[in-house]
């Protein structure tokens, strides 16, 4: 069996990219021939994972839209298409869809629907009657949640290949001393953390109105850069909450493992179905976490965090509701430590990078 994951661009920036990369080496791991064909700035090149993988990535010619607008995407998989007996088409990506549509490929096909098309409604306007053809001729349409698979609109048709195959991701491993650094700094305080980038899904705002509500007991760290992070420093200003809440800034790999082992509470303040998996509650509770995330309507996030298990989800937009949920969590140690095994738990049952291999291997073979 030869595959090809198919999709956004390189390097990795976001989840779907992570997502692919991720099934891609898993995959080649384990001695099956598995390709990632994507798009990147610049000129192409060809990376090597092992003797079983490799990330083919082609030159774009201009990006639109958070789309790559590639031709040697089209012109590559022509040639190729025909030496694989799996395309995995990741969406949304209308580059990688046309590109799918111009190879007359024939064999199997599957897509990975990680979400709608919510922002850009121009461009799906255009792009949905080649969406509807990927989707007739997926063998099986793999989502990330049950949740967000039942609720789209663009998938109510085709419920008899709906499956889906939760993102799983390699444990956290915060290191020791900088995990104490961290704690140092507020000795006396629970941490409560969220990372992503600033922009308007993510709900900050609302984060950073929870202040109040806590009380000097507690400090609120998000991680991450992005355009509102004046916007929030204001807020932050203005609400006098500059002791109990800090804006770290763009954070490497390293500093995030150990802000996930030094917080308390992590919490997922997003308010709109943008926010369809949220990986980052997954690494949390990869920690023993315990997680307060929002119920946004037809998304799939409060699914991945657990109700009563690994941690409390409330309604979006509600900086009192995410308070609530944090100080309910930690009232006790007995509380505290309920949650926090129930997120390490939940993390073992349904989201190890292992358990998604596994599950996508077994969609490919039908078991």
């Amino acid at each position: 069996m030869k595959i090809l994951q198919l999709g956004k661009f390189y390097p990795i920036r976001g989840g779907v990219e992570k997502v692919m990369w991720d099934i891609t080496n898993g995959i080649s791991a384990r001695g099956i021939d598995c390709d990632m064909l994507c798009a990147k700035l610049g000129k192409g090149e060809v990376i090597r994972l092992n003797p079983h993988g490799r990330v083919i990535c082609v030159p774009t010619l201009k990006k639109v839209a958070a789309t790559m607008l590639a031709p040697a995407m089209i012109r590559w998989l022509r040639k190729h298409a025909a030496e694989y007996d799996i395309i995995h088409i990741h969406h949304p990506d209308p580059m990688a869809a046309l590109a799918l549509f111009l190879s007359s490929y024939k064999g199997r096909v599957f897509v990975h629907w990680h979400s709608d098309i919510l922002k850009q409604q121009l461009l799906l306007f255009f792009y949905r009657p080649l969406q509807n053809w990927v989707l007739r001729r997926a063998e099986k349409i793999i989502g990330t949640t049950p949740v967000y698979v039942r609720e789209s609109p663009y998938l109510k048709q085709f419920q008899d290949k709906v499956t889906y195959v939760p993102i799983g991701v390699v444990p956290m491993v915060p290191d020791p001393a900088g995990v104490e650094k961290i704690r140092a700094r507020w000795p006396d305080r629970k941490i409560v953390f969220s990372l992503g980038r600033l922009v308007g899904y993510k709900g900050f705002e609302y984060l950073v109105g929870a202040a109040k509500y806590l009380g000097e007991g507690y400090q609120i760290v998000i991680g991450g850069g992005g355009p509102l992070k004046d916007a929030l420093n204001e807020q932050i200003i203005r609400e006098n909450a500059k002791k109990n809440v800090s804006l770290t800034g763009f954070l490497r790999d390293d500093e995030v493992r150990n802000w996930f082992g030094a917080c308390d509470v992590f919490v997922l303040s997003s308010i709109w179905k943008t926010e369809a998996f949220a990986i980052v509650q997954v690494e949390a509770m990869s920690c023993g976490k315990p997680v307060v995330a929002t119920r946004i309507p037809e998304s799939g996030v409060s699914w991945v965090n657990g109700q009563g298990e690994s941690g409390l989800n409330v309604s979006p937009e509600d900086s009192k509701a995410l308070a609530d949920a944090v100080l309910e969590i930690t009232k006790d140690a007995e509380t505290y430590e309920n949650y926090s095994a129930g997120a390490r738990a939940r993390y073992e049952r349904l989201f190890t990078y292992e358990e998604m291999i596994d599950n996508v291997l077994k969609t490919y073979t039908g078991l």
